[in-house]
């Protein structure tokens, strides 16, 4: 049997933060702007920017995020980010990437909404125009946070038209900020007409999913719980959700205690609408051939398989129809 070149097949990737998958280089980079004292050693600074491989909880693998905050305060910032995470999927053969950040996070010094939309994807377009990936940005609102702020900073990213900003997301503390508790952010998303995501089912909560998929939420970060639920599993399916499984960060905050409680065999039993994703490739220290390679291992995943995970990526993807045709077309041919 013929070696499979996992770096060589072609990727779709919808579920990347960018806080969490910034490249050590660039976290030097942007320390040296804001004028931020690093450790010298790599392997030291590492360790504060990487969650250990298990955790105790998903808020202890959150941690690792308050690091990289204070150098994500200026535009220059947030180009030079969004600019690393595309570049870094595009240099193993990741054809189109969204990647996800919460602007509150980023606006600590001053900034507006808009101006970190706007930075964000000038930093995608930057990587777009030089690897040919195509690259876009999706806005989180944080679902810990007070209700009346993140309501403003949705709105106002709202108001931005550029056509590399295609969606929302909410992200955070899932186990104490469900569905019902921000009901009224996710209703005001969903009037605005635009594509959403939405993290669930990664806190051991089935009732947490089941909430989304009523909503008709139609993409769902992680859904790790499916592996527990067949009858939630069932109406996943029956409601074409998709699955942005995250394996490495699944297993690392223990929504999977071990390769056995994570759900992919069962879903892809069922022939649900599964997508291989990194979520956060600096603090899960992954990337998409990793994870790849560990779905292969683990699940003997075949070429065939991780071509059909593609295509479905592609069809839940928030690009335009037009963009649809041209990366169904490229991932056709490469895997031909």
């Amino acid at each position: 049997m013929t070696a499979i070149d996992f770096h060589k097949l072609v990727k779709i990737e919808l579920h990347c933060h960018l806080d969490g998958s910034l490249s050590l280089s660039t976290i030097r980079h942007l320390a040296e702007l804001a004028q931020i004292d690093l450790p010298e050693d790599d392997e030291e600074l590492k360790q504060h920017v990487t969650a250990p491989v298990t955790c105790e909880s998903l808020l202890e693998y959150l941690e690792s995020f308050d690091y990289i905050r204070p150098l994500l305060q200026t535009n220059e910032a947030l180009t030079i980010a969004a600019y690393d995470v595309a570049k870094q999927a595009a240099l193993e053969n990741v054809i189109y990437i969204e990647v996800r950040f919460a602007p509150e996070l980023s606006m600590d010094k001053g900034l507006t909404v808009t101006e970190t939309i706007d930075a964000v994807c000038q930093g995608l377009r930057q990587a777009q125009e030089e690897f040919g990936i195509i690259a876009k940005a999706l806005v989180c609102g944080m679902r810990q946070s007070d209700q009346s702020l993140t309501a403003r900073i949705l709105d106002e990213a709202n108001q931005v038209r550029d056509s590399d900003f295609v969606g929302f997301d909410f992200a955070g503390d899932e186990l104490n900020y469900g569905p019902a508790a921000i009901k009224p952010l996710i209703e005001q998303v969903k009037s605005y007409n635009r594509p959403m995501t939405f993290h669930a089912g990664e806190c051991g909560c089935p009732a947490f999913l089941a909430e989304s998929i009523a909503m008709g939420i139609k993409r769902n970060g992680h859904a790790t719980i499916l592996a527990q639920e067949p009858e939630l599993l069932d109406e996943f399916v029956k409601n074409g959700v998709t699955g942005e499984l995250c394996l490495t960060s699944n297993l690392q905050t223990k929504a999977a205690v071990t390769v056995n409680d994570f759900p992919y065999l069962k879903m892809k039993a069922a022939g649900a609408n599964i997508t291989i994703n990194t979520d956060n490739r600096t603090v899960s220290d992954t990337n998409l051939t990793k994870e790849y390679e560990l779905y292969h291992k683990y699940f003997d995943s075949t070429v065939q398989d991780f071509y059909a995970h593609n295509k479905t990526a592609i069809e839940a993807s928030f690009a335009s129809d037009e963009e649809k045709e041209e990366l169904l077309a490229r991932l056709a041919k490469a895997y031909s």
